[in-house]
């Protein structure tokens, strides 16, 4: 399968200002009122980081998130305001390759607890097409997550603007339950540490965040368990690590730009696999234009529905927080692929 090329470097990088700008005014008049008490200040790149920083640290941490919501985390650009905010957190959770400007400006900003998610957990390489038959158990990370440090240094050198392509791992981590449990205990570990005042409260946090996921896990698998179809077409090539642990195959309309406008070659090759594999459904998402899936959907006879990647919580999102979307999404896929 010919994998696409990706958002350019200055597209991705001028992307990232967008949403920062409101975010950091929040984080430093919070500083300056003091409203935050003695909490320990967070700042989270993005609604993924965000959500396992509240979940995890409760009432014990202030959560900024750097990414607006509503605003595509890839077209995400820092204001010297914004960077100046991080450099006044306590603890910085991010994910590596997802927003290049992030990444640079966290590596400046001098925190001494700073997390990188995706060493938490091992990442993969997935290009537009990405099939699966599962991996259940699995285990890619010890408690402290030095094995999934060694496998992202292994994978992801200098993949800050390669998602999905050949040669750059897949930072997708998220969508996949069970290695997001595996990124919420590298968390609740590392809070831990920063905080180790409040290391109890951590600790069931995790261990309560980490079931819930668990029993996504569990409704997932038994959800896809028997589909008419193992293939579903997306917009967004951000799915690979669902769709290899569930034993599902992603086809990607044009990698990582969720709104990249297709060739005629690959929406003629969408349209074969389409019939071969019996696939009934284009997906788009609640952050980006529809119209590459319906002009899609059009050409090929296809429906058209939404698959959140879960990069941003808004009021259009189908659901209230990643459990909530999750649930969508695996109503949304089993409705597509005929699952019973």
């Amino acid at each position: 399968m010919n994998v696409r090329r990706l958002i350019p470097t200055t597209a991705v990088a001028g992307a990232v200002v967008l949403g920062l700008t409101a975010l950091s005014a929040c984080s430093t008049s919070d500083a300056a009122d003091g409203g935050n008490g003695d909490k320990l200040k967070v700042t989270a790149s993005f609604y993924p980081m965000q959500f396992l920083a509240e979940k995890i640290g409760g009432e014990h941490v202030a959560v900024t998130s750097l990414t607006k919501p509503g605003v595509e985390p890839h077209d995400l650009e820092l204001t010297p305001r914004q960077i100046g905010s991080i450099s006044e957190s306590d603890y910085v959770l991010y994910l590596k390759g997802i927003q290049p400007a992030v990444d640079d400006a966290i590596k400046q900003s001098g925190v001494k607890n700073t997390v990188d998610a995706a060493t938490l957990t091992t990442l993969e390489n997935h290009g537009s097409e990405v099939s699966g038959h599962g991996h259940e158990g699995e285990e890619h990370a010890d408690e402290h997550g030095h094995e999934g440090e060694e496998a992202h240094e292994e994978h992801s050198e200098g993949d800050g603007h390669n998602h999905g392509e050949e040669g750059g791992a897949d930072p997708h981590i998220w969508l996949d339950p069970v290695k997001y449990a595996e990124v919420a205990k590298g968390v609740g570990k590392s809070l831990e540490k920063a905080d180790p005042d409040h290391a109890a409260d951590y600790k069931k946090n995790t261990d309560a965040l980490v079931a819930e996921l668990g029993e996504l896990n569990t409704a997932y698998e038994t959800g896809l368990k028997d589909p008419a179809t193992k293939t579903f077409i997306t917009t967004h090539s951000a799915f690979g690590y669902l769709a290899e642990r569930y034993g599902l195959t992603q086809q990607g309309i044009a990698g990582i730009d969720p709104e990249a406008e297709p060739s005629p070659a690959r929406i003629q090759e969408i349209h074969t696999i389409a019939e071969k594999e019996k696939a009934t459904t284009v997906f788009f998402e609640t952050l980006a234009s529809d119209r590459t899936a319906k002009t899609l959907a059009k050409d090929t006879g296809l429906k058209t529905g939404v698959l959140d990647p879960l990069e941003g919580i808004t009021d259009k999102s189908q659901g209230a927080d990643y459990i909530e979307v999750m649930e969508s999404n695996l109503a949304a896929l089993q409705k597509a692929l005929g699952a019973k």
